[in-house]
């Protein structure tokens, strides 16, 4: 195993893709059955769009994406989890579920029965599509603080820092007219900014419904101590036992997601490796960028990786 204290990175929406979890289900039955799991909670015929179609928006759609995200990053888990122990976990935004699966502070299957149920409340919260996001690119955090609260004061509409991803990457959530002004501002100060194809304002105050919604699941849900700890979104430090693990996932919905202090605290932490386990690279992108404030000489130490496929696992070195 690893002498390298090592953090483990679930991603969320936005790192599906067709075919993800195949190989690893078609060569482990204990994989193939959380899929069928998967599909007998959510009611959806999950493989069959994702293995078999290349409808990339019914693939994007968050009824469909949450439960078989979930379970290609659990699968991908529990194929590599016997090469290693690592010092903690993290999941984005709809991947923290993954995270507190891989720990053990929620079994699989309650992990699938939570992320269905989030996913339909998320994609039933704005039938009329008020709300929207939008990606902030090249400024800086209080810039972009300082243009979405411009913009809600000006729309008197709700605008919020939806995701912290990088220092120099943002998301904003809101009512559209309040992102769409955000977007100009953006603009004006010599930032980039993409409207995002989402159905809501997710991580925003619009998905209060949703959030109360859940809540009773959440809270009927068997919580156990992690087998290690798992840093949240909510306020980007580690969990250790059950019940604060689920406190933090009763905000989530309604909260931003602070990356940057989760990685920072990671590495402060002592942390200098981390493995995405998850069909693309988005996470892993972010930790070194997330990470600028070091020097060049602690930048070099640190250690980034990917387990997306069954092959992958298998070449994986501790």
């Amino acid at each position: 195993m690893s002498t390298v204290p090592t953090a483990v990175l679930f991603p969320g929406q936005g790192s599906q893709e067709p075919g993800m979890g195949r190989d690893v289900a078609e060569a482990s039955k204990e994989a193939m059955e959380l899929w069928k799991k998967a599909e007998q909670i959510s009611g959806l015929p999950l493989r069959a769009v994702y293995w078999e179609s290349d409808d990339a928006a019914l693939m994007a759609d968050t009824k469909h994406l949450q439960p078989a995200l979930t379970v290609v990053n659990v699968t991908l888990w529990q194929a590599l989890s016997g090469k290693l122990s690592p010092a903690c976990a993290a999941g984005h935004s709809l991947g923290e579920y993954s995270a507190l699966a891989a720990a053990g502070s929620l079994s699989p299957e309650s992990a699938l029965e939570l992320v269905s149920l989030r996913g339909k409340l998320m994609a039933d919260a704005d039938p009329d599509v008020k709300g929207g996001m939008a990606a902030i690119l090249k400024l800086n955090r209080e810039a972009v603080n300082e243009i979405a609260k411009a913009a809600a004061e000006a729309t008197g509409e709700i605008l919020i820092v939806a995701n912290h991803n990088t220092p120099a990457q943002f998301v904003v959530s809101g009512h559209r007219d309040a992102v769409a002004l955000a977007c100009q501002k953006a603009k004006e100060h010599r930032g980039r900014a993409i409207e995002l194809k989402v159905s809501g304002a997710f991580h925003s105050p619009m998905m209060e419904k949703a959030s109360r919604e859940l809540e009773p699941l959440l809270r009927k849900a068997v919580w156990r101590k992690p087998q290690f700890p798992v840093y949240c979104n909510l306020h980007g430090r580690a969990v250790t036992d059950g019940e604060s693990a689920k406190e933090s996932l009763l905000k989530q919905m309604t909260s931003s997601v602070l990356w940057i202090e989760t990685v920072r605290n990671q590495y402060a932490d002592g942390v200098r490796r981390w493995v995405e386990v998850g069909p693309k690279a988005v996470l892993g992108k972010m930790v070194p960028a997330c990470l600028n404030h070091l020097d060049e000489a602690a930048r070099q130490e640190l250690r980034v990786e990917l387990v997306n496929s069954l092959e992958s696992v298998e070449n994986f070195s501790a």
